[in-house]
């Protein structure tokens, strides 16, 4: 018996060894970009933009190549309205031909809609869980344009989900333009600082690129991806302040400003429960309301849901969806909306497309 428990306690402190080193492995892979770093732009085409001219831009999160619309997501967890509790599963993309088709069909999509910009999230460069498949390089070649990456999730391993571990994570945020782009620089998000979270949320950022416009002014585009793992939106609530203070003070010296990506907040109080579903308004979901961003406006369609509910496959008007992806302008800024219905064969989120005017 002596020598079972012998055994026993060998075993726990082997895995007390194992356990502890890879926590020191985890912590000297994690740091944090410090904000306001210098963002390099490739392949500036000299064109500029125009006044009182209709412009288009686009949003697209494209899940780094996963989201199938049977995909379902191992930290997402949902609830049934009648109370079964869900979870979904995978840790990284199913295989390496499913990420490549989704990748290739998501920018295809934004292609088709010969934007002037076009503004992507969650898109990886190097990592395990997309199989290596440098996305950006992709876009690029397929979107042309000056180019702008600026990361926001970069670890060592992440051994978790033990079954399919989500491994190392390279990937970020990109804006492609066919307008001249003056400068660019990324800004960083407040995120958690807790010992287990932050290794797995985002290194959360935004990048302001500075596009000039012939009356002298600039042109402020946003490229956001706000966190979504936030319990309570503590969080959002300081990073949706931050941006709303660094988009007051680009518009106070009177240039136009536009924002766009996924906000993970429904974009309106109304879209909560605009969709029909048969699953309850999941915790990840906070709100953005008009009153919220003062002198900005929130731009945003109702003709299509935005982003799914991963804890389940996709079967419409069953998956909750709400709308978290689109744009917020600034009062001399004229624009619509409209979602782009791809019925998440790509994604879990749609691309959204806006028509504006700088007036």
């Amino acid at each position: 018996m002596k020598k079972l428990l012998k055994i026993i306690l060998a075993i726990i402190a082997f895995l007390a060894v194992i356990f502890a080193g890879y926590v020191i492995y985890l912590q000297m892979n994690y740091y944090r970009i410090p904000d306001h770093q210098k963002l390099a732009i490739k392949h500036n085409p000299s064109q500029e933009l125009q006044k009182n001219k209709h412009y288009t831009i686009t949003t697209y999160n494209i899940g780094f190549g996963a989201y199938s619309a049977n995909y379902t997501f191992f930290m997402d967890k949902g609830e049934m309205k009648d109370g079964t509790k869900k979870q979904g599963y995978y840790g990284t993309a199913r295989s390496y031909k499913e990420d490549l088709r989704n990748t290739e069909g998501a920018i295809k999509t934004i292609a088709n809609q010969h934007a002037d910009i076009n503004l992507f999230q969650e898109i990886d460069t190097n990592s395990t869980r997309s199989f290596h498949i440098n996305q950006v390089k992709m876009a690029e070649k397929t979107l042309q344009g000056a180019s702008i990456f600026a990361s926001n999730f970069h670890t060592g391993f992440l051994f978790y989900p033990l079954y399919q571990p989500h491994g190392i994570v390279h990937s970020g945020i990109l804006t492609l333009s066919r307008y001249r782009i003056a400068k660019a620089v990324r800004r960083s998000y407040p995120v958690t600082s807790s010992f287990v979270s932050k290794y797995f949320d985002l290194d959360r950022c935004f990048s302001i690129s500075y596009l000039p416009v012939k009356n002298g002014k600039y042109l402020v585009l946003i490229n956001s991806h706000m966190s979504a793992y936030d319990k309570g939106g503590v969080y959002r609530k300081k990073q949706l302040n931050m941006l709303k203070k660094v988009m007051e003070k680009e518009y106070a010296k009177g240039n136009y400003v536009i924002c766009g990506g996924d906000f993970n907040h429904a974009l309106s109080p109304k879209l909560l429960t605009y969709f029909k579903s048969a699953q309850k308004v999941p915790d990840w979901v906070a709100v953005i309301s008009q009153k919220d961003m003062k002198n900005m406006k929130v731009v945003y369609a109702k003709n299509a849901p935005t982003a799914r509910g991963d804890d389940i496959p996709y079967k419409k008007d069953y998956t909750y969806t709400t709308v978290i992806d689109g744009f917020i302008v600034s009062p001399n800024v004229k624009a619509t909306a409209h979602n782009i219905d791809t019925g998440f064969k790509y994604s879990d989120h749609n691309p959204v497309k806006l028509d504006f005017v700088l007036k």
